[in-house]
């Protein structure tokens, strides 16, 4: 066979070749904006040519702090496919961690949203490495700002080459992007993707076992840009030529639903949280939601309830899927096999609500204190993986070797799995709560709690307590019209004929809010910071 390098040069090169009528729409603060695969390319190859005129060059990093627009998606390629490394940037991280990462991965270009200015401008003192900021604007002129030196984004590019040729000869395990882990404790994690592992793990993305993109889809990647990649779904839009639809600045539950009703959005990715969002104003308004063929969910462990009522109230396919930064992220989807297709519809759910088979392509073992967990649904372990688009290491951190021993990364998470191979999430190894020396799993919990009609969000932690070591804590958002109609008792009650007594919490905290990181997962380490005498 010939020795071809997989590279994002041939995925571009793809899209511009064959799809150059397909659109892609975004939504900025001017409005919506239409072009073609077309425009997209020459833009695409103009900005390459303007980072080339700065001084960017192999292996250089260029970082973007930046919502999901054209222009992101125009770095998404320019970048690596250019030789250089492309970093995107959390928007939410705090600015100490923002000046740490920036710093630790050594960027020496930024591109920054118009918006997104003022959070640089805070910490740019302490940005050593940056020699060129380049401002994101729809404004024709460059916006007043302190970092230096400026460009304008579209000054720029109106003065490059749309006709840059990108080399032929890079080494597909040479660096493509990098991205760090938003890390509730310590400083952030490096995870850096080669562009062999971007291009595998695109393809994964097509199989009709995993989420099936096609040229026929039209995707809207609600999951930031700058985490893990938007989960691959820039990328895969991309070389499928399939329709994009980006939603821009702080996008609504509304302005969500707009739009895929709008642009005849066919399959979207997102955390639970965005999708319980969405739910709530999709039974609240009237929306046009029949295009949507499946929602993708990832990022923690979506309720049941959720997943119930995506697929039979509104008919749409919810795809529960695992992964995390140092996969790229897509390691599990739930997809039933043929052989439970005539199951019970509560079967199905329940397969469904778990996170699922491994994907074609890696490998993985679920390892308990004594080796490897029996496959009997019963036994917990952490979650093992390898394979080519997995990470072997952090970015220049001491910390790779508690995570990555012997070829396999030791993901954190704890899982059971059974006899057909089906992998259910139990746990964060540090968020499993250790009662009076057993365990107990709060994700079980919070699912079991967000399935009561009266709960929008609800957060398992375990707090310490003077008898049992740790005893688990609800925290509850009840729903607009429940509150003050629910006691505390209805919920903890609701869960006493699915759990052990010793499981249930002692006692539930109702909030306004839970707090969040980054990405919309809960934040757990805070509560558990707040309320660590509540129980002494």
């Amino acid at each position: 066979m010939m020795d071809f390098p997989l590279t994002l040069r041939t995925m571009f090169e793809r899209a511009e070749k064959f799809f150059p009528k397909k659109e892609i729409v975004s939504r900025t603060m001017s409005g919506l904006f239409r072009y073609t695969y077309a425009d997209y390319a020459r833009r695409t190859r103009r900005l390459s040519s303007a980072l080339e005129s700065l001084g960017v060059q192999r292996g250089d990093r260029v970082a973007t702090f930046a919502w999901n627009d054209h222009r992101h998606l125009e770095a998404y390629f320019a970048i690596p496919c250019m030789g250089a490394v492309l970093h995107t940037v959390n928007i939410r991280l705090s600015p100490d961690h923002i000046s740490y990462i920036v710093n630790h991965a050594q960027d020496r270009v930024m591109l920054v949203d118009e918006t997104l200015v003022p959070l640089l401008e805070k910490v740019q003192d302490q940005l050593t490495t940056v020699q060129a900021y380049i401002i994101m604007t729809d404004k024709p002129e460059l916006p007043p700002t302190t970092l230096q030196p400026a460009y304008s984004y579209e000054q720029l590019i109106a003065s490059a080459e749309e006709t840059y040729s990108y080399p032929d000869d890079l080494d597909e395990k040479s660096l493509a992007g990098m991205c760090y882990t938003s890390a509730t404790t310590g400083k952030p994690k490096g995870v850096t993707y080669t562009h062999r592992g971007v291009y595998l793990h695109s393809i994964t993305l097509g199989l009709a076992d995993t989420t099936a993109v096609s040229e026929y889809d039209t995707l809207l990647p609600i999951v930031p840009m700058f985490h893990v990649n938007a989960w691959g779904m820039p990328f895969v839009g991309v070389w499928f030529g399939s329709k994009q639809v980006l939603p821009g600045p702080m996008p609504t539950p509304q302005i969500l639903l707009e739009l895929i009703q709008q642009e005849k959005v066919t399959i979207s990715a997102g955390v639970p949280t965005v999708w319980l969002g969405v739910l709530k104003a999709l039974e609240e308004g009237q929306y046009d939601v029949s295009s949507l063929r499946a929602v993708l969910c990832g990022g923690s462990a979506a309720p049941r309830g959720l997943i119930e009522a995506y697929e039979t109230k509104h008919g749409i396919q919810f795809l529960h899927a695992y992964g995390m930064t140092e996969a790229s992220p897509i390691a599990l989807v739930s997809r039933l096999k043929s052989t439970q297709k005539d199951l019970s519809q509560q079967d199905r759910l329940d397969i469904r609500s778990k996170q699922g088979l491994l994907v074609p392509g890696l490998e993985m073992r679920i390892v308990g204190q004594d080796g490897e967990v029996n496959w009997d649904g019963q036994e917990m372990g952490e979650i093992w993986l390898r394979g080519p688009w997995i990470a072997h290491e952090y970015y220049e951190d001491e910390r790779s070797s508690d995570s990555f021993v012997d070829g396999w990364f030791h993901t954190g998470d704890v899982a059971v799995v059974d006899e057909e191979g089906v992998v259910k999430l139990v746990d964060r190894t540090k968020d499993l709560v250790k009662s009076g020396g057993e365990w107990i799993s709060s994700v079980d919990l919070e699912n079991a709690l967000m399935a009561h009609p009266a709960v929008f969000e609800a957060c398992v932690t375990g707090i310490p307590h003077a008898k049992w070591d740790e005893r688990p804590l609800a925290f509850v958002v009840l729903k607009e019209a429940y509150k003050d109609k629910v006691e505390k008792q209805e919920l903890l009650s609701s869960l006493q004929d699915q759990f052990a007594k010793w499981w249930i919490p002692d006692d539930v905290v109702l909030l306004n809010e839970i707090p969040k990181t980054s990405v919309g997962k809960f934040l757990k380490r805070a509560l558990r910071e707040e309320y660590q005498e509540y129980y002494l």
